[in-house]
């Protein structure tokens, strides 16, 4: 059985990942205000990395949660 500090540490993580990805889309916005064609492929990218990242660890941890919640509600039947 998984302690509550385990459940504490996944949802932590799974706001920490929202955080870069918000945080991603809102550099992926803010690249096509730029002017310099560099400097906006070099943002694009950078933002599209960080967005796909985060939104596949908090895909991630949202799946281990859902597995280990299903283990436990059939241990208890």
């Amino acid at each position: 059985m998984r302690s509550i500090f385990w459940w504490v540490r996944q949802v932590i993580l799974v706001l920490v990942g929202c955080l870069f990805l918000a945080f991603g889309i809102l550099m992926l916005v803010s690249a096509y205000k730029l002017k310099d064609p560099y400097s906006f492929i070099m943002a694009f990218f950078a933002s599209n990395l960080m967005i796909l990242i985060s939104a596949t660890l908090v895909l991630g941890f949202v799946l281990r949660m859902v597995k280990v919640y299903r283990l436990l509600r059939d241990n208890e039947d």
